[in-house]
């Protein structure tokens, strides 16, 4: 595993606090740190391959070592970063393996989410569905893919909490994090991505006749799409 020196990243990371600090609201300490570093992996802020220290990281957040210590923890056990021994916290690089096991599991989860979420779709609902459609339009023509990408995640974040269940919520989360973040990795790398915005218009129009198994079908193909697109950059990149 590569280990890339911080330069700026503590930096950048330190820059950020406060806006994901509004994101997540109040929390105990344990779980404010968890979901902060969180968010900064998620967001590239903290990048793929950066190592630091816990006390860096309780600098940074104005925290004890003992809350930061739960936070990094919990993420190590979410494969989210890994301990190396006398070098600190790395966060796990990006490989196409573990993207084509998540994009394997997502596309089983939003699948059933949307198949789900489809038999308690109301009228209101769907027309916030719209709006996230109409606003990634508006970003695709402004070339605004770092917008167009959070519009995409809550696309897909809405729809899973219109499930209504649980414990697929929770399991989809980290999944979610991580194909976040490799899409900021490779949007600038990928075709531009009207072909997404299409299938999510397809999608919603099942959804609102009320066919739970299109819509399903729809979106595993979807995220079967995803991957193909994402697979072939990162072999590039590699």
């Amino acid at each position: 595993m590569t280990i890339q020196n911080n330069d700026d990243s503590l930096q950048l990371f330190s820059e950020n606090i406060d806006a994901i600090s509004n994101e997540i609201g109040d929390l105990r300490l344990p779980e404010k740190a968890y979901h902060i570093i969180r968010i900064a992996i998620k967001n590239l802020i903290l990048e793929p391959g950066k190592t630091f220290l816990e006390r860096e990281i309780a600098e940074v957040l104005d925290m004890s070592r003992t809350p930061v210590r739960e936070g990094l923890i919990r993420l190590q056990s979410a494969d989210i970063i890994t301990l190396i021994p006398r070098k600190g916290f790395v966060v796990n690089p990006i490989n196409a393996t573990d993207i084509k096991e998540i994009y394997e599991v997502t596309r089983s989860l939003d699948g059933l989410a949307i198949e789900l979420a489809t038999e308690k779709a109301t009228t209101e609902v769907l027309e916030e569905l719209s709006q996230i459609l109409t606003k990634q339009k508006k970003y695709l023509a402004e070339e605004n893919l770092i917008q167009w990408s959070k519009m995409d995640d809550i696309f897909h974040e809405k729809i899973t909490k219109l499930s209504g269940n649980a414990k697929l919520i929770n399991m989809r989360n980290i999944p979610a994090d991580q194909l976040y973040r490799v899409r900021l990795y490779t949007i600038n790398a990928r075709p531009v991505p009207k072909f997404s915005i299409e299938e999510h218009e397809a999608m919603l129009a099942c959804m609102k006749i009320g066919d739970s198994k299109a819509a399903k079908q729809l979106m595993e193909s979807h995220r079967s799409r995803a991957w193909e697109e994402i697979k072939e950059v990162l072999e590039h990149l590699k």
